[in-house]
């Protein structure tokens, strides 16, 4: 208790610290991301954007992963409006409708997934509808990729080949049911006994994960990775609503212009990175495979209609609804 009391007063001490003269002071904060890598080079180059579309008015202090405490601890301020701006990956303690992020199938490729996301976007709109709930704007998506099935020693193109393969997902709702109405066996394993769990023959493989993660953490352990886009890996750039109706309205405008800017860039760079790893990958002696659209859709389709009624628990079925009103 001791510790998180002293870890609250460090975390207030730095934000009373970040204070300058400027005539608005920001906080842009980020919960996965040290300084120097892909997300906080991105809420770094946010704050760059602002403060000079502001004409040095507004003064953005920037706070990367573990800065200002844990994942839940920077939520927390954020949603207090201690912290005005994020990228997050927010968890669904705060509302379980946040699980639609982990909704699979809701999108299949980059170009719907860019307009999906972007303002007007369908799924833009619906994450409005639940960010408002708790006091945040979202402006859109900051993407890392579509996920794959990463395996070892067998590999599935399709449903009946997935039956015997056991594969180890994230422990987040819906994401293992999803990988068990594709076929496979799942076990939920935590990320730091991955490696040994595959090594070991606990599991054949790591399925939730753009290929970055299984050729960079794991490539040495497994041998094929199928594309299977189950998901579309995102982060979210969002406000404290609080914190936009104080300014004036050129600078809400600012702020979500360059936003969206971020997340434009984002997609052309997120797609070319991850091309690059398939490379990488590939010239390290791994096979991938990336099925067509018509070789997916039995399984998009087995995956909707049994994974998206359970969704309606959590999320409403509004927003299921809205998902099948713009599935393709």
């Amino acid at each position: 208790m001791l510790n998180k009391w002293i870890m609250r007063g460090a975390v207030m001490l730095a934000l009373v610290a970040s204070q300058a003269s400027a005539e608005t002071t920001l906080k842009i904060a980020t919960d996965s991301g040290p300084e120097g890598s892909p997300s906080g080079d991105a809420i770094k180059k946010w704050a760059e954007l602002i403060e000079e579309g502001s004409g040095g008015e507004i003064d953005v202090r920037v706070f990367y992963q573990n800065q200002l405490g844990g994942q839940l601890e920077v939520f927390d301020l954020f949603v207090a409006g201690e912290v005005d701006l994020m990228l997050s990956w927010p968890s669904t303690s705060y509302d379980k409708r946040i699980g639609v992020l982990n909704a699979p199938y809701m999108v299949t490729s980059w170009e719907e997934a860019l307009k999906a996301y972007q303002p007007g976007g369908w799924v833009n709109g619906t994450l409005n509808d639940v960010f408002a709930d708790l006091g945040i704007t979202y402006f859109g998506a900051w993407p890392e990729g579509f996920a794959g099935v990463a395996t070892r020693g067998s590999y599935a193109l399709d449903i009946e080949s997935a039956s015997g393969i056991n594969v180890r997902t994230p422990p987040f709702f819906p994401i293992p049911q999803t990988l068990q109405a594709m076929g496979y066996q799942t076990a939920s394993i935590d990320w730091s006994e991955v490696f040994t769990s595959i090594q070991t023959g606990v599991v054949d493989g790591d399925a939730g994960n753009v290929i970055y993660w299984d050729f960079e953490y794991f490539g040495e352990v497994l041998d094929y990775y199928v594309r299977t886009k189950h998901i579309f890996v995102t982060g979210n750039l969002v406000a404290n609503t609080l914190s936009m109706q104080s300014l004036p309205q050129e600078h809400r405008e600012l702020i979500r212009d360059a936003a969206i800017t971020l997340m434009e860039e984002q997609f052309t760079a997120a797609k070319a990175e991850d091309e690059k790893y398939v490379q990488l990958a590939v010239e390290g002696g791994m096979e991938y495979f990336e099925p067509s659209a018509e070789d997916l859709r039995p399984m998009i389709d087995k995956v909707r209609a049994e994974v998206w009624p359970l969704m309606e628990a959590d999320i409403g079925s509004e927003i299921v609804e809205q998902m099948r009103k713009n599935a393709k």
